[in-house]
């Protein structure tokens, strides 16, 4: 990846993926619902909310990825993943690096419990959420009462019936409630987000009400109106369903809009991100990279290499003597460079200033 590359055509080139990403939602649709077959025409502003935020994750997915530094770290990764003889085991390493970061959240548990609780009911309630509404909403799945008994349904997928329950089996009601659920699981971590942000003197200070309150207040008014809307189905006969479903589809619509152009873009990037896991084995792994002053290992020879060609690209120079380069040197010679430096220009200072006074 060139840094000289005119902005324009980086420009086109996302626009070129937004387009293809939101035309390949849209195909999805076309196929998976079997021609429009299985679409419910009254899902139409979920779906087009969708292409359009797939247009816009694509676009900003493509203009990060083509930043000189994310670029060579996901070429890299890319080629590590499939090294011939070494794909079991890389790809076991980023499952294993999945499992500790996204799955877990370890990383956040080491900062704050409580953040931690939060994430963790955030993450796995949007993604049971997004696993049961985007398939429904596309067409991909439906549920439908058998001809044959009106107390038996039947589970299709791309229009090839997958299984049958009874509706007062134990499944139908893990199906029918499985959206509650999550909705519950999501509306547990805003309020704890909440809570930890009004009494977090060192977040209320530098939080942004458009980055870090707008996603909350979103997915707790999305999780909120659907649960009305069981409510209301369940234990108010269809009172106000109508308006709620409605008032629902807004705050799902403005939700989607808002993903790829908020805090909620970490959500496509993550993935991306699970690389480093296997980036960093192979980097112990491998050979070390020795500083040309002390001679001491600090850190891997892929690495430095990588970010020598990452600093060439965005036209950074620091190209030493002899064919060495800045990055040879390790941080604490660095630093003791930097002191000596320090040292001499007092000392240069100084000396004028001795001499008038002699």
């Amino acid at each position: 990846m060139s840094s000289d590359l005119p902005a324009s055509r980086e420009g086109r080139r996302a626009a070129f993926v937004g387009f293809s990403a939101a035309t390949l939602v849209v195909l999805g649709i076309y196929v998976g619902s079997r021609r429009f077959k299985d679409f419910d025409t009254a899902l139409v502003p979920y779906a087009a909310a969708a292409a359009f935020a797939a247009c816009a994750l694509g676009y900003r997915y493509a203009m990060w990825l083509g930043r000189p530094p994310t670029y060579r770290y996901f070429r890299q990764t890319l080629s590590l993943l499939f090294t011939p003889g070494k794909i079991l085991s890389r790809w076991t390493a980023l499952l294993r690096g999945a499992f500790r970061t996204a799955g877990s959240q370890r990383f956040v548990y080491r900062r704050s419990p409580l953040r931690w609780a939060s994430h963790l009911c955030l993450m796995w309630g949007c993604l049971l959420s997004f696993a049961i509404t985007f398939p429904l909403s596309f067409g991909w799945i439906r549920f439908e009462t058998a001809r044959n008994s009106q107390d038996v349904y039947e589970a299709f997928v791309f229009g090839v019936r997958v299984f049958r329950t009874s509706l007062d089996s134990p499944l139908a009601s893990l199906l029918f409630n499985a959206l509650v659920g999550s909705a519950g699981l999501v509306i547990v971590g805003v309020m704890l987000a909440l809570y930890r942000r009004g009494r977090d003197r060192g977040v209320l200070a530098i939080q942004d009400g458009a980055a870090d309150l707008v996603p909350l207040v979103l997915l707790f008014a999305v999780s909120a109106t659907g649960l009305l809307l069981t409510v209301s189905t369940q234990f108010m006969n269809g009172y106000k369903y109508d308006s709620l479903s409605q008032v629902h589809a807004v705050t799902v619509v403005l939700l989607l809009l808002y993903v790829p152009f908020g805090k909620l873009f970490h959500l496509v990037q993550r993935p991306t991100q699970l690389g480093i896991h296997v980036y960093r084995e192979v980097a112990a792994a491998g050979e070390q990279a020795t500083c040309v002053r002390c001679g001491e290992p600090f850190a891997s020879a892929m690495q430095i290499a990588d970010l020598k060609r990452v600093q060439a690209e965005v036209g950074i120079r620091y190209a030493l003597r002899a064919g060495k380069h800045y990055q040879d040197v390790c941080p604490p010679c660095r630093r003791k460079n930097l002191a000596l430096l320090q040292d001499g220009l007092w000392r240069d200072a100084r000396r004028p200033n001795a001499r008038e006074e002699a």
